[in-house]
């Protein structure tokens, strides 16, 4: 029996293969071996035949000592079992590992799905600890064993089932928000599955946001129709009347026009098929070619296929120093401290990945030492790059893209790839009936004087909107022509791309052609907003809709109808645009242009993220972060302080409650620049400075700055350097100081946090009543949604302080879910820390484990010590109170000798000098870290 003789088993098959023997995870070693436990383990206590697992493990080639091999591989797996080898049972028909429902994570997600569906009331609960035994991709080591694949493949149903229940579940309970972000996760894994669309549909109509469902139900329908020319089935209709039905006064938008995010890949299946195979075995493959090529474009197709995939888009990243943030960026990694590289490797090595690294050309040796590291530091993490050279290193696999094919004289023209994708792109913009023979051979010979060239091809069809077949033609063989015959080489494929690119420049009109290069400046497109700003300042003679319709029907833009319309230029048309800027001595004032177009935008952005319209600002700085980066860069290279400064002040509320980590490094930049001494705007910079060094860490230098800021502001200014001042007080514990300086900030500024800080001074210094009122007095002022939020985790403090457990849970739910609506992810953590602590107050053990497992990963990823230190703290009672005294006693240690851990509230005031250092590695972190997550676990396997 699986209770019986000594050593506990767990089998962990939802993930990569984990085996856990009395509380300690055993490494098994060897492929075969693992398989042959996984093979048995996914058995689910059924005996596995002989002949089975000898066909699994050679199916190919079965040696004449395949029995004997089989039976040492079994021998040496119950000498790795241990104390639980007993558990692997030897029967004359073949082998069977003995296990109980509870010790398999597979049976126990069936069990659940099963309890779920028999008892509605308790489903959410139990599917999201259901929905949490997926600890990543499952067995990807092992998938080239025929039957661990197909379970495999089981499983990842199993998770699909598990999915849509608790989704379903969630909506049912009104947690709908809670269940929001995995709605959208499973949409995003299956685009054309219907029932994954209508369940993301109803969540977010369950959270309030209703045209964001419709939109989603028009998306669906869209890719329904353009992919496999189907239309959706009737049930999609249905929700869609109901969410209308149940919105009382909305107004359904009106659909957008049907335009694909990324066009249909031609021509590419073997490549693709290709360049997987090699993923499977290569820790890096290079895609090489000239531009045009459509290296892009197969590296999406692949991303397409996984699961597993973070692309690194190097596209609108000049600057070397930038791209540690825009790899945090693909892989979603906030670090408030410490090196930014170092914790995207940690994420990245936490399992196995696909990294993708797009258009490294221009940034070679800074991108070769990247990716030198990811493969040093993260064994396994496979790495795929796009670019025109490879990087160079000793492991690259480089596979150079060849044009498409083009037809032969002795086969119909219609099946080459390079006239298939002529085809399909000129019937964007001319409908028409398949083209005749005579038409299919001109199309070939156009094709075949572009060397096969994807983007020459596209620009090419796209002049049908104005030429017919023959005109393109006989002008397209004028403008190539100059270029001489000869074999076409590489160097005459880039001057062909080149000449096309050229020719459909010149085609363009004075208005296409002045917007165009406009436009390139900016490397992430813009929104319509911009494009007609923009044409505006250009005093064109024709308005901007009818040439930005221009632009994209000549395939020289590109449009997005996913989210806000937004035009984007492909990177090798980006960099003849700035070519002729630089030609026309325009480069100047386009830049120029580019620098006033970001200081607007950061005064729009602060002023909406100071308003009711937080969210809106939010996505604004998030979508435009690219742009946004390289107007600082050139800002930074011409030493414009003026306008330096006009970007980073209003970006103040952005960054204090944002993992937005560029930005906070731009402030710590402005701020060391000695031309800043005198400047109007000193103060606010050197405050915003302030802020961030309060949010690595370090209070002494936070506290320094922010005196700083205070006598170089004048006026309201003064309020930034009082608010920085009065989150330091608070952090060491100082609350009269604390209250003085956030009632001194908020008597010269309203509607922010101010009052609320002063409250939570108040409230840890023991003094509820007088806490209350404050906070009663900036909730009533608050207008942001992250200031309403910033009320309720305050409300839930004073509540945990005063013991009611249930009021502090509800004020920090509230909290959290306001925080999450508008983008301010750092008081989503804040608020968590709040909720866990009540949980576990309320004797709610295990969620609030759960919980802290998650908080600790969030301010782990952000490198945010400060609050974590506060995190392990409460995490500390709480193992206490379970009885791991050990574990308990070296995090509060810990923290207790940390400089960047604050003062615990409600203590007395020390009678030592407070911690005034810089932060210092007082303690191993990471042993700090794996003790607790160890904990955590070992707690929640034992409930």
């Amino acid at each position: 029996m699986a209770g019986e003789g000594i050593g506990s088993l767990h089998v962990g098959l939802l993930g990569p293969l984990r085996v856990i023997i009395d509380d300690d995870v055993i490494d098994v070693v060897g492929p075969k071996r693992r398989a042959v436990l996984a093979m048995l383990a996914a058995a689910e206590g059924h005996v596995v035949p002989v002949g089975e697992l000898l066909d699994a493990l050679w199916p190919a080639d079965l040696p004449e000592s395949g029995r004997q091999a089989l039976q040492n591989h079994v021998s040496r797996l119950r000498g790795q079992l241990g104390a639980a080898a007993h558990r692997l049972e030897t029967l004359p028909s073949g082998y069977r590992l003995v296990l109980a429902r509870d010790e398999l994570d597979v049976t126990q997600a069936r069990a659940a799905l099963e309890s779920a569906r028999a008892n509605p009331a308790e489903a959410f609960a139990v599917l999201r600890v259901a929905d949490d035994l997926w600890r990543g991709p499952v067995l990807t080591d092992l998938l080239d064993v025929g039957p661990i694949a197909t379970a495999a493949t089981g499983y990842e149903l199993l998770r699909r089932d598990i999915g849509d229940e608790l989704v379903a579940a969630g909506i049912a309970a009104g947690r709908a928000s809670d269940v929001l972000s995995r709605a959208a996760a499973s949409a995003a894994a299956e685009p054309l599955r219907e029932p994954t669309a209508i369940l993301h549909m109803r969540a977010l109509a369950a959270t309030g946001d209703v045209p964001a469902a419709l939109e989603a139900a028009r998306a669906f329908r869209r890719r329904l129709v353009d992919d496999t020319g189907l239309d959706p089935s009737p049930a999609l209709r249905e929700a869609e009347h109901e969410i209308i039905s149940a919105a009382a006064g909305s107004v359904e938008p009106q659909p957008r026009p049907q335009v694909r995010t990324h066009p249909r890949l031609i021509g590419r299946a073997a490549q693709v098929n290709s360049l997987q195979t090699l993923l499977g075995r290569e820790r890096l493959v290079s895609i090489v070619g000239p531009g045009g090529i459509g290296k892009t474009s197969v590296a999406r197709e692949i991303v397409a296929h996984r699961t597993d995939a973070a692309v690194l888009l190097l596209a609108s990243v000049t600057d070397p120093a930038s791209i540690p943030y825009a790899l945090a960026e693909a892989l979603n990694v906030k670090v408030e401290r410490g090196d930014v590289l170092s914790a995207c490797l940690a994420v990245l090595g936490q399992q196995p990945a696909l990294l993708v690294v797009d258009n490294c050309e221009h940034l070679l040796d800074p991108v070769r030492d990247v990716v030198s590291r990811v493969l040093e530091t993260c064994p396994e993490t496979t790495v795929l790059t796009t670019s025109r050279e490879a990087l160079g290193l000793p492991v690259e696999y480089v596979v150079r893209l060849a044009p498409l094919s083009l037809p032969r004289p002795d086969e119909d023209p219609t099946g080459a790839p390079s006239v298939q994708l002529f085809i399909e792109r000129a019937q964007r913009v001319r409908r028409g009936a398949t083209p005749t023979s005579g038409q299919a051979r001109t199309i070939a010979d156009i094709v075949a004087r572009l060397d096969g060239m994807p983007l020459a091809i596209e620009l090419a069809a796209g002049r049908l909107s104005s030429f017919s077949l023959d005109d393109l033609s006989a002008r397209l063989d004028r403008s190539l022509d100059l270029l001489g015959g000869g074999r076409p080489t590489v160097d005459a494929r880039h001057r062909t791309l080149r000449a096309t690119v050229a020719w459909s420049y010149d085609l363009l009109g004075e208005n296409e052609r002045a917007l165009f290069r406009q436009l390139s400046v900016f490397p992430d497109g813009v929104s319509l907003q911009t494009a007609e700003q923009l044409a505006g300042d250009l005093n064109l003679s024709a308005g901007a809709d009818e040439v930005l319709a221009r632009l994209v029907e000549t395939s020289m833009l590109e449009v997005s109808f996913d989210g806000p319309t937004r035009y984007r230029m492909l990177e090798t048309l980006r960099a003849y645009g700035i070519d002729r800027l630089d030609a026309a001595n325009e480069l100047g004032p386009a830049t120029e242009r580019l620098r006033h177009w970001a200081v607007e935008q950061c005064r729009t952005i602060g002023r909406l993220i100071a308003s009711d319209q937080e969210s809106v600002g939010d996505q604004m700085v998030r979508r435009e972060l690219a742009n946004l980066r390289a107007a600082w860069q050139s800002v930074r290279n011409t030493s414009v302080i003026d306008d330096a400064a006009a970007m980073v002040c209003p970006l103040y509320d952005a960054i204090a409650y944002r993992d937005l980590m560029e930005l906070r490094q731009w402030t710590l930049e402005l701020a060391d620049d000695p031309a800043l001494a005198g400047h109007p705007r000193a103060g606010v910079v050197l405050a915003a400075a302030a802020e961030t060094t309060y949010h690595q860490g370090d209070f002494a230098r936070a506290a320094r700055l922010a005196e700083s800021a205070l006598a170089a502001a004048d006026g309201v200014d003064k309020w930034v350097a009082l608010a920085v001042l009065s989150v330091v007080d608070l952090a060491r514990g100082a609350w009269d100081a604390c209250i003085e300086h956030a009632l001194a900030a908020s008597a010269l500024i309203g509607g922010r946090d101010l009052l609320g800080i002063a409250a939570l001074a108040r409230a840890y210094s023991g003094d509820l009543a007088g806490a209350k009122r404050l906070n009663e007095r900036g909730a009533a002022q608050a207008v942001a949604p992250s200031m309403r939020s910033w009320a309720a985790y305050v409300d839930g403090e004073i509540a945990g302080c005063a013991g009611d457990g249930d009021a502090a849970q509800a004020h920090y739910l509230v909290a959290i879910d306001l925080a999450e609506q508008c983008g301010a992810t750092f008081l989503v953590g804040v608020a968590s820390v709040g909720l866990q602590s009540a949980r576990a107050a309320s004797g709610r053990t295990d969620e609030a484990l759960r919980g802290y497992r998650d908080v600790i990963d969030y301010f782990t990823r952000t490198g945010n010590w400060t609050h974590l230190w506060t995190t392990l703290r409460n995490l500390a009672g709480l193992l206490r109170d379970l009885g791991d005294a050990t574990t308990a006693s070296l995090l509060s240690d810990a923290a207790d000798a940390a400089p960047d851990a604050p003062t615990v509230a409600g203590a007395e005031q020390r009678t030592t000098l407070p911690k005034t250092g810089s932060p210092q590695e007082v303690t191993d972190r990471t042993e700090v870290l794996r003790a607790a997550r160890e904990s955590i676990d070992r707690h929640l396997r034992h409930s």
